[in-house]
């Protein structure tokens, strides 16, 4: 019985971070187009969906990767204005 009732919590609790996380990314692709903080929701609704799929904690590590090289670009950039 107790088998039954942690698969079925399990499930439960899949479906229901798929549903949140899901809206969540959906809401902020929306944000692209329309006012709003997109580039602050989407990977939000990334790590909601990243607690139960790994596929989404692979997808929020490229994005803070990326995220990364990007502020690294800007601050070399900035450093070498700075010097002249």
């Amino acid at each position: 019985m107790n088998q039954v009732l942690s698969d079925t919590y399990k499930k439960a609790r899949r479906v229901v971070v798929a549903i949140v996380g899901g809206s969540v990314v959906v809401v902020g692709i929306l944000m692209i187009a329309l006012p709003g903080p997109a580039i602050l929701v989407i990977p939000a609704g990334l790590a909601v969906l990243g607690i139960e799929f790994a596929w989404a904690r692979r997808w929020l590590r490229k994005l803070k990767a990326k995220t990364q090289e990007t502020m690294d670009y800007f601050n070399r950039d900035r450093e070498s204005s700075d010097k002249s």
